[in-house]
């Protein structure tokens, strides 16, 4: 993520020295009207009965109607004693005419002081111009809330764009697009939860703070619980817990949920990140690949209204078929190496020397087979395509593969080159997976900070007996991203995280 420089940093000075002499003329504006006994912040209510999308939508039902609308003073046309205002509300922005003769003398003076950013509550009847710009005419307004410091002339003219991730508020009120972005992002969502209670899932919540962390390889962000004198994590998946309503008898659940990973950051990956996670008793990651691509286009169709959706410069066709390939034959498929010919650990570091993939120590057959898959595969995956059938040495909660017990069934979901979901035919054996967390336990001892510990509660679950089970995750960031063209996942949250700017 890009830090700010000196550069940028002495330039949010000089603008900041420019904002506090702006500061203070309005301020000086905000005690003459208090003074008059007109603080514009003691107002309490203002009985909004339309918006400026939905006067414009169905201008045929509002045109000659009075409505009232309140939104802030994006900009002004002074022309004497009439002025055209544009007003920007949640739902958009509209023009409004303002004549001296129709709200009298001294409230037109009144309101000749008022600045852009001002928030004010209008009474009006609406009509079209000669122009025909749908507009309100006004013949009452009253000054809601004072801004103290000016609106940008031109938001996207600010050299540091991290400033847009800070300041979201002023992003959002003069960038109608990112606004956009985030009520499409809110559709999206909605849309997923649509599909699965359509589907018969329920919806449940489970805790984000973990007496271990667990349920994906990941490193976690520790907290210490006062009361309880332990340490916790914030959780980084929703797994282990959602299997556990499995096990009690819920055939199908899911969450959506914040997780949280102390990991790196950049264009697709934020510290806490929109996670849903599924849980499907009596079926297997076949029926997981189905449903995965059934909601996706499902999803795409309610909100775009369309399945080729365009990113950038390339269009994706959700429409068609996801390809459906094993990572052992993509990785043959794209550079040439069979890894099922590979018998031994030593054959594997070899070929990995050979490409000049560098690998660790600890690293078995299926790690390595999954280096060359980052390298040569994952960037090329653009259209969407399900890599199926992982080795196991990196799949520590898969179900292993019948007559292949070095590969699991299990799959991620790519498009565009990045993971978009993760999921398996569950393994339910508890002796396998007791054998699976110790290996991971291992693995955390020898300095692995995203490995896996032993997790005896979820191990006595198992031990009850859990039924054949699918299992999905999908990193919602990534979908709304794919959705709304964004190139950044810090353009689909509301607050990235970001470092403080005086570090």
């Amino acid at each position: 993520m890009a830090d700010i420089n000196n550069s940028t940093a002495n330039e949010i000075e000089n603008d900041g020295e420019q904002l506090s002499e702006l500061f203070k003329i309005r301020r000086d504006k905000l005690e003459a009207l208090c003074l008059a006994g007109k603080n514009p912040y003691e107002k309490v209510k203002f009985d909004v009965d339309a918006y400026t999308a939905d006067i414009r939508e169905k201008f045929e039902e509002y045109e000659g109607h009075d409505v009232k609308i309140a939104g802030r003073i994006m900009s002004r046309r002074d022309m004497g004693k009439a002025n055209f205002i544009d007003i920007s509300d949640a739902k958009g922005r509209i023009q409004c005419y303002i004549r001296i003769d129709d709200i009298g003398e001294e409230n037109f003076e009144q309101y000749k002081k008022w600045d852009l950013g001002d928030i004010v509550g209008i009474s009006g009847k609406v009509f079209k111009t000669r122009r025909g710009e749908i507009s309100i005419h006004i013949y009452a307004i009253e000054l809601l809330s004072k801004s103290l410091l000016p609106l940008p002339e031109k938001f996207h003219g600010l050299r540091d764009t991290d400033l847009r991730y800070r300041q979201r508020y002023l992003d959002l009120i003069v960038n109608p697009e990112v606004r956009e972005v985030f009520v499409k992002r809110s559709k999206i969502i909605k849309e997923i939860r649509n599909y699965l209670e359509n589907d018969g899932f329920l919806e449940v919540e489970t805790p984000i703070l973990h007496s271990q962390a667990g349920g994906a390889n990941a490193r976690p962000f520790m907290t210490h619980h006062n009361t309880l004198d332990i340490d916790m994590y914030l959780r980084i998946a929703l797994e282990l817990h959602l299997k556990r309503l499995i096990v009690g008898g819920f055939d199908r659940v899911y969450e959506i949920g914040r997780v949280f990973r102390n990991e790196g950051m950049d264009t697709k990956h934020n510290p806490e990140f929109t996670l849903l996670e599924l849980y499907q008793a009596y079926t297997d990651y076949n029926g997981m690949m189905d449903l995965t691509e059934n909601m996706l286009r499902t999803v795409a169709q309610k909100v775009l209204g369309k399945m080729i959706v365009t990113y950038g410069e390339v269009e994706i066709d959700l429409s068609k078929p996801f390809e459906r390939i094993s990572m052992s034959d993509a990785v043959l498929k794209y550079s040439g190496v069979d890894f099922s010919k590979i018998k031994t650990l030593d054959d594997a570091r070899a070929l990995a020397k050979e490409h000049n993939i560098t690998f660790e120590q600890r690293h078995k057959t299926g790690d390595i087979l999954n280096l060359f898959f980052e390298q040569y595969v994952e960037e090329k995956l653009i259209q969407p395509t399900f890599i199926k059938n992982h080795p196991v040495d990196i799949s520590p909660l898969a179900k292993r593969m019948p007559g292949n017990p070095d590969y699991t069934e299990r799959f991620e979901l790519f498009i565009l080159g990045r993971e978009h979901a993760n999921a398996f035919s569950e393994l339910n054996d508890p002796i396998d997976q007791r054998g699976r967390f110790e290996a991971q336990a291992a693995l955390k001892a020898a300095g692995d900070e995203e490995a896996n510990e032993v997790d005896e509660d979820f191990l006595c679950a198992l031990e009850y007996g859990m039924p054949p089970t699918g299992g999905l995750g999908i990193g919602i960031d990534r979908v709304v991203m794919l959705l709304t063209n964004s190139a950044s996942i810090r353009d689909v949250l509301l607050f990235p995280t970001m470092k403080p700017i005086n570090e």
